[in-house]
């Protein structure tokens, strides 16, 4: 296999023996003996080129995936035990992942070399066993009671507009106010409804707009472009807050806080690097996450 993948990325057998140390013999004999276990011919060879056949795509794939296997198995066995190494899957929105995870991440990788992370970044809830996942961040009060989490932090929101959407509108000073303006929404948190606490006490507002989206950075674009009013996690929006590209509103009021959860599929077999990120993720954040900070 590693000599199949050498003479596809090298464009031909002559550079593949190179790179491996082999002579040009060796290497067609280990490309034929593949072919014979495969049962299939995997390329086209002449004089000038040589190309994959179909079934040559499908084996290069699923060759690339057994290597990097069994280098992560390598890695593991050389590895002393409890270093955190190999790969993490991690999902996130869209939103977290790039106004926090991304840098977050890559302050963790570069404390630990020895792992890689693949942020799979999707605005929805994923099942961790079906599609691979290590690591979901969920930000949510409704957690499935079934799952395995550990609340990172809290998340807030803010309702805020851009100046020069108040200066045409006016401002909203109560939050039934919020009725007589359009509102930005998003498509599945708080579409019709947003929700409220004033000295404890839940309060529900209905609201409308004529742009809902299922991100917030969306949201947040629409609202600094004056588009209306938007509630915005305050991670994504504290930065726009301070440099007055967007104004907070209702100040006696506030969003009911959500919770950031990290989900994962178990606690008995929890690689050291897992452990390692839930550990570093939970410092970085803390009870107060720095978003909130005073400016």
């Amino acid at each position: 296999m590693q000599v199949f993948v050498a003479v596809v990325d090298g464009g031909s057998q002559v550079a593949a023996a190179e790179q491996l140390g082999l002579s040009r013999p060796v290497v067609s004999r280990h490309l034929a003996a593949l072919e014979d276990w495969a049962g299939a011919r995997l390329m086209h060879r002449t004089t000038r080129r040589l190309s994959l056949t179909p079934a040559g795509e499908q084996t290069l794939a699923r060759c690339r995936d057994i290597l990097a296997l069994s280098e992560d198995l390598r890695r593991s066995v050389a590895a002393p035990a409890g270093t955190p190494q190999g790969l993490l899957r991690v999902t996130v929105s869209a939103s977290f992942a790039q106004a926090q995870l991304a840098g977050l991440i890559t302050r963790f990788v570069q404390l630990h070399p020895a792992v890689s992370v693949d942020l799979v970044v999707l605005d929805r809830a994923v099942n961790l066993v079906d599609e691979r996942i290590d690591l979901a961040l969920r930000i949510s009060n409704d957690l499935d009671p079934n799952l395995i989490a550990r609340r990172l932090t809290v998340c807030r929101s803010v309702v805020c507009a851009a100046p020069a959407y108040l200066q045409r509108h006016g401002m909203p000073v109560q939050p039934d106010d919020l009725a007589r303006h359009n509102c930005l929404t998003h498509t599945y948190a708080g579409k019709s409804l947003w929700h409220f606490e004033r000295d404890g006490v839940p309060l529900v507002v209905a609201v409308a707009g004529n742009i809902s989206a299922n991100e917030a950075t969306a949201l947040l674009q629409a609202a600094c472009a004056g588009a209306g009013i938007a509630m915005l996690p305050t991670y994504l929006a504290a930065p726009l807050l301070r440099a007055g590209s967007l104004v907070a509103l209702l100040p006696g009021v506030a969003p009911r806080p959500l919770q950031l959860h990290a989900v994962y599929a178990s606690r008995r077999h929890m690689s050291p690097a897992l452990r390692a990120l839930l550990d570093f993720l939970a410092a970085q954040l803390g009870p107060e996450p720095s978003w909130d900070a005073p400016a």
